[in-house]
């Protein structure tokens, strides 16, 4: 580990790609600061203080602290996640997107340019909602929030939606430029960067809560909750390295006098095959009754739906569990095509003993896909739920959720592998390199 350490400052495209997506993260946390016009950020941080229960809890956590700022950056990139949901899922049904996905790089650059369309039609309904909910805070009697506003009317309507939705554009941008020259998966990293730059806050209030800090919980409990931090840790990085091997024997080859092939390899397939997406979407989908409260404050099934849908109750927990299970086959029947493996198999001479090349060879790596999908959908919504079931019974910061834990061990897990890759590939390079003899090909004479 320290060795891989040393090596990051000596590959110098490695190097220069973390010092970029460094550079778009600190870019980002500084945007954090940055409030809509007309709104005082101090009330405004009060009132979230005391709400962080709640909706306002969850997007205050994937936002990095930008809904208690009211930043211009408080949609986060969940507009973008869920645009790239509607797209992902309308693939599948309709004819000409699916023919799009097809294509290859070109399709997918046009479905890429669709769901930055969207994102900007989804960022304005959320914004008009967010610009009503703020000024019906600001006339509340007796809400902790009056005053939050210094100016109302239509132009604090659209400053808001211009600044959030310009701000949501911005963060789609940095993700995509962290994945395109930097390390990593960009949103994926927004998300991790906001939810780790809030964590000395939440230590900090635990230790508030403990009666060292003049709270109520005991010392035992805060070392019962540490246990279970990092027991959850742990359960998480055992099954994110999980794999089911499938064995794979090639077929032995004459090529003029010399006999190729034989050997026996495996078809690694992870128990968790789509990370941290599920959590991710789920979250994105179960915040949808909160922007139809903000545009429909009069509404009583709106008003319904957001009591019934509060995080941490029963109803909400199983929604959240039963889209995670969804969005865990989906991504994964995205992601992976036991046909395409199959085909790929058999034209180079690969089969599986004791199963037939093609079609049974696709139908059992399918079979057993699905089978370590759904103990990989258990998990993730396992260590989702019962981590925040157990936090809130203590009254503990809900950044210590398994939500929060799940994304941050996630993101951190396959930002390393790209390291690691990226310096392995770099050994590669100096074996056949400058340390290395050179390899030529035959010339002839």
């Amino acid at each position: 580990m320290a060795g891989s350490l040393e090596g990051l400052g000596k590959v110098p495209e490695l190097r220069k790609r973390l010092l970029y997506a460094l550079g778009m993260l600190a870019a980002y946390r500084i945007g954090i600061f940055v409030t809509v016009p007309g709104v005082d950020s101090s009330i405004m941080e009060n009132y979230v203080r005391f709400g962080q229960t709640g909706f306002l809890g969850l997007f205050d956590m994937f936002s990095g602290g930008a809904i208690s700022q009211m930043s211009v950056f408080a949609l986060g990139v969940m507009p973008y996640i869920s645009a790239s949901i509607i797209f992902q899922l309308l693939a599948v049904v309709v004819p000409a997107l699916e023919r799009l996905q097809k294509e290859g790089d070109a399709g997918r650059r046009k479905i890429n340019q669709y769901t930055r369309y969207s994102t900007v039609v989804l960022s304005a309904i959320q914004g008009i909602g967010i610009a009503v909910w703020l000024e019906s805070l600001n006339s509340q009697a007796g809400g902790g929030a009056e005053g939050v506003l210094q100016f109302g009317g239509f132009m604090f309507r659209f400053l808001t939606v211009l600044s959030l939705t310009t701000g949501t554009l911005l963060l789609m941008w940095m993700g995509e430029q962290i994945t395109e020259k930097g390390i990593g998966n960009g949103i994926s990293l927004i998300i991790f960067a906001g939810i780790v730059a809030r964590l000395p806050e939440a230590i900090y209030q635990t230790f508030q809560l403990s009666t060292l800090g003049g709270g109520r919980l005991e010392p035992l409990t805060i070392v019962l909750i540490l246990v279970a931090v990092i027991a959850t840790i742990g359960v998480i990085v055992f099954f994110e390295r999980g794999q089911r091997r499938i064995p794979v024997q090639y077929a032995k080859k004459v090529v003029g006098r010399k006999l190729y092939g034989g050997q026996t390899t495996f078809l690694p397939l992870k128990v968790n095959t789509a990370g941290v997406i599920p959590p991710i979407f789920a979250s994105s989908i179960l915040m949808f009754p909160a922007t139809l409260s903000n545009l429909f404050p009069g509404a009583s099934w709106v008003a319904w739906m957001q009591n019934a849908l509060v995080p941490g109750a029963m109803l909400y927990n199983v929604f959240y569990v039963g889209l995670i299970v969804f969005f865990c086959y989906f991504y994964t029947a995205v992601t992976f095509n036991p046909v395409d493996v199959a085909d790929n198999l058999k034209k180079g001479g690969g089969f599986v003993p004791g199963i037939r090349a093609g079609k049974a060879t696709a139908d059992y790596i399918d079979r057993v896909l699905s089978r370590i999908t759904f103990g990989g959908a258990v998990y993730i919504a396992s260590v989702c739920v019962l981590p925040d079931m157990l936090q809130r019974s203590f009254g503990v910061p809900f950044y210590f959720g398994g939500t929060s834990l799940l994304i941050v061990v996630g993101v951190a897990m396959d930002t390393a592998a790209q390291i690691e890759s990226h310096l392995i590939s770099r050994s590669y390079e100096g074996f056949a390199g400058a340390h290395g003899p050179r390899l030529r090909g035959r010339r002839d004479y």
